[in-house]
């Protein structure tokens, strides 16, 4: 039996994010951050052989993958405006 990777939704500071989940919630949480011009599919074939060990979180970044698309207009499409809506879903989550 393989390991179970979620698909999850939520919404951080107005907008919806995806992210993949696998692993024990007690286990030490990696991260996986894609770049551009990826999305959290690239880690498919990694996250199952982490999860063994850690809970492993891969979201999406907004305007990637299947989170949500802004134009330009309606999100400035900074690193750290990114970056800090890794941070709102990893505070969502629970994890430091």
């Amino acid at each position: 039996m393989g390991v179970q990777v979620h698909h999850r939704y939520t919404t951080v500071s107005g907008h919806r994010l995806f992210y993949r989940e696998a692993g024990p919630h007690d286990a030490p949480t990696l991260v996986l951050l894609h770049g551009f011009p990826t999305s959290s599919f690239m880690f498919r074939d990694l996250i199952p052989r982490l999860a063994d060990r850690y809970h492993v979180i891969a979201p999406d970044h907004l305007g990637f993958g299947l989170s949500d698309a802004p134009t330009v207009a309606q999100f400035d499409y900074t690193f750290d405006a990114l970056a800090d809506l890794t941070e709102g879903l990893l505070d969502q989550l629970g994890l430091t």
